[in-house]
């Protein structure tokens, strides 16, 4: 497991400017993933299928 944990770089010391910004892209992606159809609605944006 420790092996593991090295070779993943935690030990690098600038782990946490480059996990935490990386985990939050993610999360921010998931969030409007998820609220996608709600964000279009709020800006008025039509899709190619209700456009037709």
């Amino acid at each position: 497991m420790l092996d593991t944990a090295l070779h993943i770089g935690i030990e690098h010391p600038d782990f946490l400017w480059i996990a935490l910004p990386a985990f939050l892209t993610f999360v921010s992606g998931l969030v409007l993933g998820a609220r996608a159809e709600q964000i279009r609605e709020w800006t008025g944006t039509d899709t190619a299928d209700t456009a037709e």
